[in-house]
């Protein structure tokens, strides 16, 4: 589907999703989904953006109330209520993200004492680190289409706050939790996550760079940003998950705006996320079976990739506009390009999911509805959500 053509059936995913899911009408128990609700927002900002229908702008502001007022409270099935960060109804309503944001499982998470069961961890709740930086990402995206800088306040506020949860020493050297508690209390699964060091040391960058001027003062990020950047030191970022690579190259996108700013000055960390990103899409197109019948694919792993695809595009055309910007210009031109040679997967993928057929399959309708519609809307127009526009 052509982009100019894409309006309307990104229009239509994102009102059935509010209305399934109980944004619009509002329900007093919504389905709330911290993943999904972070891409959810950009894209009603991309739908304000190119139809100027202020609706998609209340849709977009009151889904940000709805997941502090729902992911940042206790669960109604918990013997604890109110704000997960503790603090009183009126300073949590102030400061919603101060606790961090749950998950949005439907399992309750595991209590304290009770055995560590591996596929039983994936159902229950708790706070994960990538779902958190999603969201920073998309408050910060709110910030800059209304040009108030409270929601880049909070998501500051978030930062700090898990920050200091999840990041903890191991063997002499800093890591980032996969898996918190609730309340921040205590890890549900200790171990690292891949890309988490690299999510959040340039989503921190981003919040610090590009919240609006303004407002009441707000939380600095220069000892977190430090030591993530620590953690990333000497790492490898290549992955053989088709979701993993998508969102690096997404997360270089962003680095390479902030190189273009003047806000950052990482370019041989550019250099080897792109290098990265490359050995991991290669190894997708190896193993990727266009025919596979769509019970045996994850649309929202592989939408991921088309829409990192597309983040690799507006890299390659900021880097045209900008080449004074970039040291190492010709190298990382040489890495996109073998990269874009693998554009035209966006757009099978995209064509794929949006076959009927395919979106009547147990992978997309009774597993994955949300996460699945939503992040194809993100394909389709994905440029709030890749921070490339203005509104």
């Amino acid at each position: 589907m052509k982009k100019d053509k894409a309006l309307p059936a990104v229009k239509k995913i994102m009102l059935d999703f509010a209305r399934r899911t109980g944004l619009s009408p509002a329900a007093a128990q919504p389905r709330r989904y911290l993943w999904t609700d972070a891409f959810a927002v950009c894209n009603f900002l991309e739908l304000y953006r190119q139809s100027g229908d202020d609706r998609f702008l209340t849709l977009a502001l009151a889904l940000v109330e709805q997941v502090h007022g729902s992911l940042g409270r206790h669960r109604p099935d918990d013997a604890r209520n109110g704000w997960i960060s503790g603090l009183s109804e009126g300073e949590g309503r102030a400061h919603p993200t101060a606790g961090g944001l749950r998950i949005g499982k439907q399992m309750n998470e595991r209590g304290p004492g009770e055995p560590a069961d591996a596929e039983l961890e994936w159902e229950q709740d708790g706070q994960y680190y990538h779902y958190l930086t999603k969201w920073m990402h998309a408050l910060n995206q709110v910030s800059t289409f209304t040009a108030d800088p409270l929601y880049n306040g909070w998501a500051k506020e978030l930062a700090k706050a898990v920050h200091a949860a999840f990041v903890a020493d191991a063997g002499g050297r800093r890591h980032i939790r996969w898996k918190m508690s609730i309340d921040l209390s205590r890890p549900l699964v200790p171990s690292m996550g891949h890309h988490d060091p690299l999510d959040g040391f340039i989503t921190l960058q981003q919040l610090m760079s590009c919240g609006p001027p303004g407002g009441a003062p707000q939380p600095d990020l220069v000892r977190e940003t430090g030591e993530l950047e620590e953690i990333c030191r000497g790492r490898s970022w290549a992955t053989n998950d088709a979701l993993g690579t998508g969102c690096l190259l997404c997360s270089a996108l962003q680095a390479a705006r902030l190189i273009a700013a003047g806000c950052f000055a990482r370019h041989e960390l550019l250099q080897a996320m792109l290098e990265d990103a490359l050995a991991g899409l290669r190894s997708f197109a190896a193993t990727h079976d266009p025919a596979l019948p769509a019970d045996f694919r994850l649309a929202f792993r592989e939408l991921g990739l088309a829409i990192g695809l597309q983040a690799a595009e507006r890299l390659r055309k900021l880097l045209t506009e900008k080449p004074a910007c970039f040291d190492n210009r010709d190298q990382l031109a040489a890495v996109l390009a073998q990269l874009l040679r693998h554009s035209s997967l966006a757009r099978a993928i995209e064509q794929f999911w949006l076959a009927g057929a395919n979106q009547q399959s147990r992978t997309w309708r009774r597993e994955h509805l949300d996460i699945n519609a939503v992040m194809l809307a993100t394909s389709l127009a994905p440029d709030a959500f890749l921070q490339t526009c203005q509104p």
